[in-house]
């Protein structure tokens, strides 16, 4: 048999046990981060429902004191533009260009406060836009 052969034959086993070894490597690496993730996600779901129980737990003191709870405001809105330039006042315009609203279908998250709210209701009929809670974490 020709050395060549024989060399290439050689080279040949060599990366495919490399190439197995990697793979191998790679698989386990991959179980390890599945596993990490998932003890993650688990962290997530303890917190988020202590929150809960926390706001529960609020409201029932409140109760039996004969006072009023009143759970913590959204801190963040997702907004969204849903209509066009035709006619837009120039306050208006003004508003939507420092949201960086330009476009119809641009979105964009917003911090809310004082300010940034009244600017939302000052050009609501352009926009639709949701709340975010921390709590359970959910789209409002």
């Amino acid at each position: 048999m020709p050395e060549t052969l024989l060399k290439k034959r050689k080279t040949h086993v060599k990366t495919a046990e490399e190439k197995k070894a990697a793979s191998e490597a790679a698989k386990a690496k991959k179980a390890a981060q599945k596993t990490e993730v998932f003890k993650r996600a688990e962290k997530y779901v303890a917190e988020y429902k202590a929150k809960e129980q926390d706001e529960v737990r609020l409201k029932r003191e409140a109760k039996a004191a004969g006072n009023f709870y009143v759970p913590a405001e959204a801190k963040l809105a997702f907004v969204i533009r849903i209509r066009g330039i035709n006619g837009v006042a120039p306050k208006t315009k003004k508003i939507l260009q420092l949201l960086r609203l330009l476009q119809i279908h641009n979105g964009i998250f917003v911090k809310l406060n004082k300010a940034t709210i009244n600017m939302l209701r000052l050009v609501e009929p352009y926009l639709a836009y949701g709340y975010f809670c921390f709590v359970l974490f959910c789209f409002v």
